[in-house]
């Protein structure tokens, strides 16, 4: 570490052999939390390249528990958080709307760190108890078309460095992680990213794992479509820039997509709840639907952006989605 840390200090990149090797030491014990923090620090002040933080990615995966989901070729539909919107859960509902439409989602989720909600709170409150057994999670996928991947019960090495994380206090490449460690390496994904720096890490990124992608980002600092402004979607074989006009959407209402500073879990889970049942403001609908739409152009990118939210639209609003969450709550509960 004494040479890693040398180097660094220098701005030298490290490579993703060295990154790898290094995440793994941690979970062995080899290093101390001094040692771990001072990485930490030089990586953060220096900025991440991409093959470093791949190689902490390999790191994480090889650690950790796996779940082979491959003949289904699912997608997970996830944000980076830490935009400070505190937004209902979205991307989570857009899950049931795709499942409802027929495609496969494995859903790679956490408690909330910036917000009240995480993907993992909302759905526990349904009554979900977590698992990382795979013949549990496949025949969830196969029932339901839908099954969640608690991160807890999967990435074994971020054990290692949660109370340095907590210590340090500030956001960390350990954050730039999450959306590329779902333990079943899905075939697809749509990320939502708070800024456009962070599109560009991770548009490299996946170039080289060799996934389907689409990134998206609202241009005032959502994490995901919100339809409160021009928002951008890198995939794949385009990057543009959309107005919701474009898309037939009218401008969002910011009030009906963020909870008040008091808002509780429950809180949430009704409005999630409402969503899938149908009986959320048009803004909530409108959310889900246009990020649902765009996580099934990623599977599907020959089908034009309209045919996606007319697809998405008929999963939510037949009732289609909400009859994946009742079937998942079922076998899951």
């Amino acid at each position: 570490m004494k040479q890693i840390l040398s180097r660094l200090v220098l701005h030298e990149e490290l490579t993703s052999d060295e990154t790898e090797q290094i995440l793994i030491g941690i979970t062995q014990g080899k290093y101390s939390n001094e040692q771990i923090s001072a990485l930490i620090m030089a990586l953060q002040m220096r900025g991440i390249s991409v093959d470093e933080l791949l190689g902490f990615r390999k790191g994480i995966l090889s650690t950790g528990v796996h779940v082979d989901l491959s003949p289904y070729k699912p997608i997970d539909i996830v944000g980076t958080g830490g935009d400070g919107k505190n937004t209902f859960n979205i991307s989570t509902c857009a899950c049931f709307v795709v499942a409802g439409a027929g495609y496969k989602v494995a859903k790679h989720g956490n408690y909330a760190s910036t917000s009240v909600s995480g993907a993992s709170n909302v759905i526990e409150t349904h009554g979900v108890k977590f698992t990382n057994d795979n013949d549990k999670l496949k025949r969830s996928i196969e029932e339901c078309g839908f099954v969640y991947l608690h991160a807890q019960l999967f990435a074994t090495a971020m054990k290692h460095v949660g109370g340095i994380r907590k210590a340090l206090q500030i956001p960390t490449f350990f954050n730039l992680l999450g959306p590329l460690v779902n333990p079943c390496q899905p075939s697809y994904q749509l990320l939502g990213v708070a800024n456009l720096d962070q599109m560009r890490l991770y548009s490299n990124a996946y170039q080289k794992i060799g996934i389907g992608y689409g990134i998206v980002n609202s241009l005032d600092g959502y994490d995901e479509i919100s339809l409160t402004g021009d928002f951008k979607v890198v995939t794949n074989s385009m990057e543009k820039i959309y107005k919701p006009m474009d898309v037939k959407m009218p401008i969002s209402n910011v009030a009906d997509l963020s909870g008040s500073s008091r808002q509780t879990i429950e809180d949430a889970k009704k409005v999630f709840d409402d969503v899938l049942e149908g009986n959320a403001t048009e803004s909530q609908m409108n959310v889900v639907i246009i990020n649902a739409a765009f996580a099934i152009k990623v599977m599907e990118p020959e089908k034009e952006i309209d045919e996606c939210i007319a697809i998405a639209t008929e999963s939510l609003k037949s009732g289609k989605a909400l009859g994946v969450l009742k079937k998942y709550v079922e076998l899951n509960s």
